[in-house]
């Protein structure tokens, strides 16, 4: 790869970026002095606003990276994850916004007190912030697997000033300026995406059609495009284990994720708030695909152009070039060895776009829980706007730091897309269980979801630390694949309840 930096065109095309997404969080600090308008922007946004925010969330440094990489190194098994996202979306319509618009306030997290007591409403806060931090850091670090051969930096200095300025513009200028900033985000970052596959099509013999033709040809000789076997197996990444991953995992985002649920509230009616999930879902189909595309055009550049990634290969120790630590390097190798001047700027603008515009939504989120769900719930519950606003801004602050410390710890991780996908699993694996118990088993009181949620963390625990035990201890291991913790998780800690429910029932 090359040893050079970033060229004066495409350091000014990234710097003007950065620039007006400050100076937009600037504009809009007005209306964020506020509790209401630091965490909900007065309920008054558009809904495609709010649809574009919520696509841009999906659309982290984890898609930019992971995707392209999982497409190169292996196939098209992923895609199968944003399949779910429809049927998620249409569950979230008819149920999950009507239910926070109408019924509670703004946390995500009073409903489980209210049903279940104080204790799990904290327990929700406490495995959404671990979530958040873990997805801090993975957007992070991934950011730095980008910059880091496009600019010659070591992996610690860009999560440090990505970090920083991600945390000041949160700071200044609330979720208002997290979703209008997300908005442009996503516009820049689906053009840097079209714009990317455009040239690499482009540079294959016989030029952008052609091209086309040899991507697919060499994907389908060596099954680029398969979608995972059918076989009815849930040890390996099988279709149907990303299909019930994906489909968790977004229940999980539309139902109890409190950075959408706080989207919800700022869109001006219920109807804008509905309308917003499903913009975000039908895009983020296609756009995924797109990413899944430009991985398995990647994968036939290296057929085609072998010279063009023999440094990557020799940068990582010789791996095979599809190794996986070696896949979430693909795309920035592209980017700082065949695209031209200008070019690479923007599509770098648009990398840093994508981790924006989801590290942006966790840190207000992360703070508007730790004001409502720990400093109002247990300190201080009858605080004044201007000490909720002293805590929103520290929390702000202290969520960014410890997100940024998380993505250090990251540095050296094999592949990105895994790594996010594990700690969200494990960190999610209980709260959907607790919160669908709540939603459908009425008779569901404290003795059955705490009976619920301490085999769910049993059940989570084995799953995801048994792997790690000695030869000699195989047998205790668990044999489902990592992405079945949230599925199995959610399952047990709703069924153990609903059962606790009924013979705590039965014997009243």
């Amino acid at each position: 790869m090359q040893d050079h930096g970033l060229a004066a065109l495409d350091l000014a095309v990234l710097a003007i970026y950065v620039t007006a997404v400050v100076a937009c969080s600037l504009a809009l600090s007005r209306r964020s002095r506020t509790p209401g308008g630091f965490v909900a922007a007065g309920g008054a946004l558009p809904g495609w606003a709010v649809g574009l925010s919520l696509f841009g969330t999906f659309l982290s440094s984890n898609t930019f990276l992971g995707v392209p990489g999982k497409a190169f190194a292996e196939d098209w098994n992923s895609f199968v994850f944003s399949l779910t996202l429809p049927l998620a979306a249409w569950i979230a319509v008819r149920w999950f916004v009507p239910f926070y618009r109408r019924g509670t306030g703004l946390s995500a997290y009073e409903h489980l007190e209210r049903r279940f007591g104080r204790w799990a409403r904290t327990y929700g806060m406490v495995c959404y912030l671990l979530t958040q931090l873990a997805r801090i850091g993975a957007i992070l670090f991934g950011m730095a697997l980008a910059l880091g051969p496009l600019t010659g930096w070591q992996p610690a200095p860009i999560i440090l000033a990505t970090g920083v300025v991600v945390t000041l513009y949160t700071l200044i200028g609330g979720i208002e300026a997290v979703i209008w900033t997300d908005v442009i985000q996503s516009v820049v970052l689906g053009a840097g995406a079209v714009l990317a596959l455009v040239v690499l099509l482009a540079g294959m013999p016989g030029g952008l059609v052609e091209g086309a033709q040899q991507v697919v040809e060499i994907g389908a000789a060596d099954g680029k495009w398969s979608l995972g076997s059918l076989a009815p197996d849930l040890t390996t990444s099988s279709f149907w284990v990303v299909l019930l991953y994906g489909l968790f995992i977004n229940l999980n985002n539309f139902g109890i994720d409190q950075s959408y649920v706080q989207r919800y509230h700022a869109a001006r009616s219920e109807r804008a708030a509905g309308g917003s999930v499903w913009l975000a879902a039908l895009l983020y189909v296609p756009v995924s695909g797109l990413f899944f595309v430009i991985g398995t055009a990647l994968y036939a550049d290296l057929r085609v152009h072998p010279e063009r990634w023999r440094t990557m290969v020799d940068a990582v120790d010789g791996a095979a070039p599809v190794a996986p630590q070696i896949a979430d390097r693909a795309f920035p190798h592209f980017i700082v060895d065949a695209l031209p001047t200008g070019v690479s700027g923007l599509i770098v603008a648009a990398l840093f776009a994508a981790a924006m515009s989801s590290i942006d939504t966790s840190l207000n989120s992360s703070a508007t829980v730790i004001e409502s769900d720990l400093y109002r719930s247990y300190l201080a519950p009858a605080a004044n706007e201007r000490a909720q606003m002293r805590v929103l801004r520290g929390a702000t602050i202290a969520v960014g730091a410890l997100g940024t410390v998380t993505a250090l710890a990251m540095i050296g991780v094999q592949s990105l897309l895994d790594a996010w996908w594990m700690l969200s699993g494990i960190f999610a694996g209980g709260l959907l269980g607790l919160f669908l118990l709540g939603m459908i088993v009425r008779r569901a009181g404290r003795p059955a979801a705490a009976c619920g949620v301490a085999a769910g963390v049993l059940v989570i625990g084995w799953m995801t630390l048994s792997p790690r035990l000695p030869e000699s201890m195989a047998w205790l291991r668990s044999p489902l694949h990592a992405n079945m913790v949230i599925v199995v998780g959610t399952l047990t800690i709703f069924a153990v309840g609903a059962v606790v429910a009924r013979l705590v029932s039965d014997r009243s």
